[in-house]
């Protein structure tokens, strides 16, 4: 009886231990399957509790699929500019799962730019940024300014100079191709290629390429186009200069204009805000939506109106 007690025991156990051992295997599988499939947030309308709780901007961060939209070539820019803005002011508000994956996408961004050798500048420029606002946050540990331990973050401030220091030694490589070149073009022709550049340095750079394009580079029209893409009337007249010609010189009020306002911002794809149910998703990605046509409440949001959702 005794035997036969026991051996009803240990089968009970075994049988509970199974059971458990099926129940936890069904729940992570759940919970891996709900974090792959949901690629969107609900954002709440007011500033509660519950938004503090379950509508973060750390939250947000890891919900978007932030490290598929690198690899578009319509969402990059937008995912750049995002880290930047995160860079300069909202390190703090980031949770420690939040902030190993933001270093986890800017590494992926590094690793792009090595391999591809495209938007080297922009990068430098958001490494830079982001290792500013660190030597700052450092500085303070100790007034719960950073979370996690200040090791941590040395180590994360040495990965950004490695970073740094790879794009530094990138040689662009001509490539081998021998056809038809930009400067075989009709002048008409490079001209309106030119014109769809929306960063003034990057004409500046085009110019020091050959002597021809030196001179494409100076026209006044390309410079007087490029100042009404990014600025008002209102703001070009506060900063006006004339030539020794007497004309306007639209190259230089480009430059003095950037360092006074804000240039326009244009993405090929953003993050949408469904105004009927708030849900905040990429454009495309389904959510569960009620309303009868689901295209007409979405509304594009820039990066600066992403983290404004988040201020409370």
């Amino acid at each position: 009886d005794d035997h036969n007690k026991e051996n009803l025991f240990n089968s009970l156990n075994y049988d509970v231990a199974a059971k458990k051992r099926k129940k936890d295997l069904l729940n992570n599988k759940a919970k891996i399957q709900y974090f792959h499939q949901e690629k969107w947030i609900y954002v709440h309308k007011g500033s509660t509790k519950e938004r503090h709780g379950y509508c973060t901007l750390g939250e947000a961060f890891n919900r978007l699929d932030f490290s598929s939209a690198i690899l578009d070539s319509r969402r990059f820019n937008y995912v750049v500019r995002l880290l930047e803005l995160i860079a300069k002011s909202q390190l703090t508000s980031l949770s420690g799962i939040a902030q190993k994956n933001y270093m986890n996408i800017l590494e992926k961004v590094v690793q792009k730019v090595l391999e591809d050798q495209q938007n080297i500048r922009l990068i430098r420029e958001l490494l830079q940024t982001l290792y500013t606002s660190l030597c700052t946050l450092v500085q303070r540990v100790g007034k719960s300014v950073l979370v996690g331990n200040i090791n941590m973050w040395v180590h994360r401030m040495e990965s950004i100079l490695h970073w740094q220091q790879q794009l530094n030694n990138i040689q662009i490589t001509r490539p081998p191709f021998k056809g038809t070149t930009f400067t075989d073009l009709p002048l008409c022709l490079q001209l309106n290629i030119m014109q769809r550049l929306s960063d003034g340095r990057d004409l500046v750079s085009l110019g020091q390429v050959a002597p021809d394009l030196q001179v494409l580079s100076e026209d006044r029209l390309l410079w007087k186009k490029l100042c009404q893409y990014h600025f008002t009337d209102r703001q070009i007249r506060k900063r006006l200069i004339l030539s020794d010609k007497g004309q306007l010189d639209w190259k230089k009020m480009y430059f003095k204009l950037i360092r006074c306002y804000p240039r326009k911002e244009q993405y090929g794809d953003t993050l949408q805000l469904c105004r009927h149910c708030h849900i905040l998703s990429w454009k495309g990605t389904d959510h569960p939506c009620t309303a009868n046509n689901p295209e007409t409440c979405s509304t594009s949001l820039s990066p600066q109106d992403f983290i404004n959702l988040f201020r409370f």
